[in-house]
């Protein structure tokens, strides 16, 4: 029998909630037995969403938390003065020990500092990084960090890539995963301080397979598995990621409607369109896993639908399957021997 793996999600997060929260969590336990979650949120506004559904009552059990932290407000304040918040509430699940995992499409901020402040920091670790899993023509890499530490110093990174192998091979199940700095060219003498600091020291580091240098180009052809950066550069790259696959789709969408012939051509096409663009499409991978704390915090995007909300239930699953806290430990253990 399949140990039971319980989830405190926040309800009141994100522009659709709690409607496609709702949706999110009744998709994921219906596919996964397996999973408890913990519904965290204005009991009556979540209850009256429930009641739209036929699911295992067994399976969700609603937290009531009565105030929500909005993007806006000051994180470590909001953390602070909230306490009775749906972010606060299930983070406190998670530091107990009652859930295993906290699922969010909050407040990015707050979700970083109660990650912090609540659930804590592995000891050893020194900054826990957010790391999504991006769409490549192999299929994905770790893009580690992209939204923690905007001033991030070369041992920092060092543990990104420790930390973003482990959960390569662990949870997504690439083997001896590829590890690369972003840099600005492939020559070890590029780049910035911070990246002819750290170059050498991933270059000699047992623990991972270093290639060395990947240029923001190469990323989308997936030439590395685990791609280290400090979260200012993640971020840009995460967003320019979006913003351009958008952008093409619209463009693609737009030429095949321009005239009869291409019209007639795109009800061929059509189907092997929607299969590849598919295979590009970033919310079925989940949310991005804040790694390096006592216990999981996923950050989902602020417009998550119920299928992104479904994935990044399921991604917690393997990671309390492999153990990825314990893999983590373990290695940053060793380092400070």
């Amino acid at each position: 029998m399949q140990e039971t793996v319980k989830i405190a999600v926040d309800a009141m997060g994100g522009d659709n909630a709690p409607v496609e929260i709702v949706k999110g969590v009744i998709e994921a336990i219906n596919e996964k037995p397996e999973i408890k979650v913990y519904l965290v949120g204005k009991e009556k506004s979540v209850k009256e969403e429930l009641s739209k559904y036929t699911y295992k009552e067994e399976q969700i059990e609603v937290v009531n938390a009565e105030e929500i932290i909005e993007t806006a407000e000051p994180p470590v304040m909001a953390i602070r003065k909230k306490k009775d918040s749906s972010i606060v509430v299930a983070m406190n699940l998670v530091k107990k020990g009652e859930a295993d995992a906290f699922v969010s499409a909050g407040s990015s901020g707050a979700i970083l500092v109660g990650g912090q402040l609540l659930v804590g920091r592995i000891k050893g670790v020194e900054r826990p990084p957010m790391a999504p899993l991006i769409p490549t023509t192999k299929g994905v890499s770790l893009l580690i960090d992209c939204g923690a530490n905007v001033d991030a110093r070369p041992s920092h990174l060092v543990q990104f890539a420790k930390m973003g192998s482990i959960y390569m091979e662990n949870v997504v199940g690439v083997k001896n995963p590829k590890v690369a700095i972003v840099n600005i060219g492939a020559e070890e003498e590029k780049g910035n301080m911070l990246v002819k600091e750290t170059f050498p020291l991933l270059k000699n580091c047992p623990d991972i397979n270093f290639i060395g240098s990947i240029e923001a180009r190469e990323i989308p052809n997936g030439q590395a598995d685990v791609i280290v950066c400090e979260a200012f550069v993640g971020n840009v790259i995460l967003k320019l990621y979006e913003g351009v696959g958008a952008a093409l789709i619209g463009k693609v969408k737009e030429g095949m409607m321009s005239t009869l012939r291409s019209k007639i051509g795109a009800l061929l096409i059509k189907p092997a369109l929607k299969e590849t663009l598919k295979s590009f499409d970033a919310s079925k991978y989940g949310g991005a896993p804040l790694l390096g704390l006592n216990g999981l915090v996923v950050k989902t995007h602020g417009n998550s639908k119920a299928n992104e909300v479904k994935n990044s239930i399921i991604q917690c699953i393997a990671f309390k399957e492999q153990k990825i806290n314990e893999k983590i430990m373990q290695n940053i253990a060793l380092e400070d021997e």
